[in-house]
């Protein structure tokens, strides 16, 4: 049940990133390589699951929660840059600014941010208070206080080696933010109540550190070809990481007790949860 709830979100993403209008000119093709270029598609599946869960209807949602996947793909076309971590292939194929070079790769991720704002200010629902409530949340999620503060302390943390607190810190804000706002944007454009929103919260944050607890343990015990990007990247750029810090078996423990974290939040949902209890087993046991 779980695979074929996955891939019915899965489908009506992909195909609402395909209708996307894209101009023939070289900006749009960097930004659409790097979008339509594959993933996992976690945010946007995530909210659609979210939105489901509090009973709402998750096709009414599909433009925003697109527009979380802009977001993230903007976040790893900046992410590969030389500046940056210097990756030189993400999901199987060439880094955008290996393809389209480094001036382009950036535009192209300054683009895809603000068209996912114009996907969401072009929401209408009938609802202007939680529409513009998501839109505020997302920016929060995507800026100084978020994601970007979460890539900086990043950078500021390389050559360094950090505490446990201080390598949380970088990801609930990286990693956690983007993923915490993605259930968030689906449990309130579908009315959910305040109490179902805080579990949504709750399951979405622990989630996003288990999700970067495995990109640790799989930098580490992954290959490149199943990745889709170089493994061993981390321990190159003289990252610290859960794995550096508490070895590949306590890495393990800390992803195992955030993913019972997660599912334990669900429980106000009781069965109507199971897509997302399953969607955390799927992050702990991922292979890419």
């Amino acid at each position: 049940m779980f695979k074929e709830t996955f891939q019915r979100y899965l489908t009506m993403i992909e195909n609402t990133l395909a209708q996307l209008p894209w101009e023939k000119d070289s900006l749009n093709e960097s930004m659409s390589y790097s979008l339509i270029g594959g993933g996992k598609r976690i945010r946007p599946v995530l909210a659609l699951a979210s939105a489901e869960v509090v009973g709402g209807n998750p096709e009414t949602i599909l433009r925003a929660a697109v527009a979380l996947e802009l977001i993230h793909t903007y976040s790893l076309i900046h992410d590969d840059l030389p500046a940056m971590d210097n990756d030189d292939y993400r999901r199987g194929r060439l880094s955008n600014h290996k393809v389209f070079g480094e001036a382009q790769a950036i535009l192209a991720g300054d683009a895809l941010l603000t068209y996912a704002f114009e996907l969401l200010a072009d929401l209408d629902l009938g609802q202007p208070e939680r529409e513009l409530r998501v839109i505020r949340e997302v920016a929060v999620a995507a800026g100084k206080d978020g994601m970007v503060r979460g890539q900086v302390l990043d950078l500021d943390g390389e050559g360094r080696t950090l505490t446990l607190d201080e390598i949380e810190e970088i990801h609930k804000a990286k990693t956690g933010a983007i993923l915490t706002v993605s259930a968030r944007l689906g449990g309130v454009l579908a009315g959910g109540t305040e109490e179902q929103i805080t579990a949504l919260t709750d399951y979405a944050q622990a989630l996003g550190l288990a999700f970067q607890i495995k990109d640790d343990i799989l930098d580490i015990v992954g290959d490149s070809e199943t990745l889709g990007k170089p493994a061993g990247s981390d321990l190159r750029q003289g990252k610290s990481t859960y794995v550096s810090l508490l070895g590949l078996e306590g890495a393990g423990h800390q992803l195992h007790a955030q993913i019972v974290k997660a599912q334990a939040a669900l429980k106000p949902f009781a069965k109507k949860a199971s897509f997302l209890n399953e969607l955390a087993h799927y992050i702990e046991e991922r292979k890419h």
